[in-house]
């Protein structure tokens, strides 16, 4: 029997969707040039986007770069948040009533708490006492040439590498309560027979959790893993209230100095959407290669 078969008329239902989407975008356009009189102009973003340089080379420009700063926040934030998720579904699932209870309080008050209050309290608790204890000021005045370009390249410019590393605390942080959650049910999602068959070939405890039960876990948490890493992609443009230069950050910048406030807010929804369409791309063949090893 195929469950996910196309139904009938659902090509019909599908352009009369892609007609209601072009009508809405079409009435907003509209709205915008006859209400608010807003002339529009599409001929600067491109420059926003790529660049000429001294060279004659094409080269990233604002927004562009933008975009790279919102991958390297959302990639090291997964990688932050992942560790810390693992932990506390851990803790949330021990024996410990002091652990299970630090776990869920963690949890708790990351998921109930709004997400720019938190975001406050993490940063300037963060870029106040934890990034001068890990010198990070003095790290990036004593960089070396290579140095500059290999941090530059995965992360920041030196300049602003206190800020970038603050931010990803704070993504981490924040993430790593969702990510718990999801880890959480995919280490109640693995049978009791695994536990008792690596107990049964003398495997202890802390074995047995690390070798057969967390692998499992993960790839059955795959695919929400996947969606809360996507999810990372789009919430990460909240570090922009706190000035690091994110897409949004930037796209902020371009609109108040050029007036095309429509131009440039809709090229950065298209630019998420490519970042998100793209990500949930590379999941879902993830998700299909764990799949097919299991």
């Amino acid at each position: 029997m195929q469950l996910w078969g196309r139904r009938r008329g659902a090509p019909l239902a599908d352009a009369a969707l892609v007609l209601l989407i072009l009508g809405g975008a079409a009435y907003v356009a509209w709205a915008a040039t006859t209400t608010l009189r807003y002339n529009w102009n599409w001929s600067l973003i491109p420059g926003f986007i790529l660049r000429v340089d001294e060279a004659g080379r094409l080269v990233p420009n604002i927004l562009l770069l933008g975009v790279f700063n919102t991958l390297r926040l959302a990639l090291w934030g997964m990688l932050g948040a992942a560790p810390i998720g693992l932990v506390v579904a851990l803790m949330r699932l021990s024996g410990d009533r002091f652990l299970r209870l630090s776990g869920a309080l963690y949890v708790e008050l990351v998921r109930n708490t709004p997400a720019l209050v938190l975001l406050f309290i993490l940063y300037f608790f963060v870029s106040a006492q934890i990034t001068p204890l890990l010198g990070g000021d003095r790290l990036a005045a004593t960089m070396g040439p290579v140095a500059r370009t290999i941090v530059t390249g995965i992360a920041a410019p030196p300049q602003l590498l206190v800020a970038f590393v603050s931010g990803v605390i704070c993504l981490a942080v924040f993430e790593g309560a969702f990510i718990a959650e999801v880890l959480r049910a995919g280490l109640l999602a693995v049978e009791r027979g695994q536990w008792e068959a690596g107990a049964s070939v003398g495997l202890s405890k802390l074995q047995v959790r690390r070798l057969i039960v967390v692998p499992q876990a993960v790839a059955k948490s795959l695919p929400p893993l996947g969606t809360q890493f996507i999810a990372l992609g789009k919430e990460s443009a909240i570090v922009s209230i706190v000035s690091i230069q994110d897409l949004t950050f930037m796209a902020n910048e371009v609109a108040v100095s050029s007036g095309r406030v429509f131009e440039v807010w809709l090229t950065t929804s298209l630019l998420y959407f490519m970042i998100c369409f793209c990500l949930s791309l590379l999941f879902a063949r993830a998700e299909a290669r764990a799949r097919k090893a299991r």
